[in-house]
């Protein structure tokens, strides 16, 4: 297969898994159900993700890809009928509100461009006062455009009218953007294990708040996603089913190996990845995707297929020199391609080597 004689790895998630992940898979451990340790683990893990992520909310972990996440906040605390604010400028943040819809959920979309931050809050303002939403949506990264969105402004909004629950994907920001889920008035915060916390993709997290839960108890949505069965899980040390100890193993040592780095240290990173990233294919000719720097996300950068090729044969020649990157999807499939530079693979000299082989392979066909 051409992806094992792949050089550089700078895809956008799933990303390169470090040593110390890999091995905690190779340990054999006993039954989260009957140890004790587990339920300690449980809650230490808790406990560095709230650091991490700045709040005193709960956190649920579950044994999933994030998408399992996306699903699970919305179908614990919607019924058909209810009012849903959809803040979409991107192509997740339009397909939460899709899926919001499809569980009949009464969705007005606020559309935005792909190509910019949300930045109109007088409209945003105007519909939460005429709709009235139960829920707030929106997305802190939108990784198919490389777009961080003002999710602190629109959160303020949220809680000047009242508006009983705010959700959030940040599952491509988490561990590599600042995230503060209290001082944000998020209720609902979504984070996936295969993006900058670097483990393997099979583990969701999901921070809820006291408001959330009281809403969750009310509609008693169950199923597999289900939040509820979650609700004092440790406390009760009874899981809805069987724990991965191993995925919650993993987590907790990415939580620990972003605390012992220093979260400021980590984001700085981060940033400084990024800016080298855009840098260095600018000045190869490159278009960047965002209209605008500042709105460019600092853990993944979207840059515009060259006019002169397919994506395809772009992506081809890449994977021949020994890069390999991402495409993007919907409406931006075979316009936009990604860097990621997030977790692991925020670092200058693992982006050096991959623009080094853009440089070499493509020099014919930039813009």
């Amino acid at each position: 297969m051409q992806f094992k004689n792949a050089k550089v790895y700078l895809v956008p998630g799933p990303i390169q898994i470090p040593k110390q992940i890999q091995k905690i898979y190779q340990q054999n451990l006993g039954s989260a159900d009957t140890e004790p340790e587990f339920i300690q683990l449980y809650r230490d893990t808790e406990k560095s993700w709230q650091k991490i992520l700045g709040t005193k909310n709960n956190l649920v972990i579950m044994t999933g890809e994030a998408m399992l996440g996306l699903w699970s906040g919305l179908k614990s605390c919607l019924k058909p009928g209810d009012k849903v604010l959809a803040i979409a400028n991107g192509m997740f943040s339009d397909d939460i509100g899709i899926m919001a819809s499809l569980l009949g959920a009464k969705v007005k979309f606020l559309k935005f461009p792909y190509h910019a931050a949300v930045e109109d809050f007088a409209i945003i303002e105007k519909t939460i006062k005429e709709f009235k939403p139960k829920m707030l949506t929106a997305v802190h990264c939108e990784t198919p455009s490389g777009i961080l969105n003002p999710i602190a402004a629109i959160g303020a909004l949220k809680h000047k009218y009242r508006v009983p629950l705010f959700y959030v994907d940040a599952v491509s920001s988490i561990g590599g953007s600042e995230v503060r889920v209290d001082d944000w008035h998020i209720d609902i915060c979504l984070g996936g294990g295969q993006k900058a916390p670097s483990i393997y993709p099979d583990m969701t997290f999901i921070t809820v708040s006291n408001a959330a839960w009281d809403i969750i108890k009310k509609v008693k949505y169950v199923g597999y996603d289900a939040l509820l069965p979650f609700y004092r899980a440790p406390e009760k040390k009874a899981f809805p089913y069987t724990p991965h100890w191993h995925g919650v193993l993993a987590l907790n040592q990415a939580a620990l190996m972003l605390l012992d780095e220093g979260l400021q240290k980590v984001y700085l990173r981060h940033e400084r990845c990024a800016e080298f990233c855009r840098n260095s294919l600018l000045n190869l000719g490159f278009e960047l995707f965002p209209e605008k720097i500042i709105d460019a996300a600092s853990t993944v950068s979207a840059f515009k297929v060259p006019k002169r090729i397919s994506w395809e044969k772009f992506d081809s020649i890449l994977r021949r020199h020994g890069l390999i990157v991402g495409g993007s999807y919907e409406k931006l499939a075979g316009k936009v391609f990604r860097i990621g530079h997030m977790g692991q693979q925020a670092n200058i000299k693992l982006i050096a080597a991959g623009v080094s082989i853009i440089k070499q392979s493509c020099k014919h066909i930039i813009y």
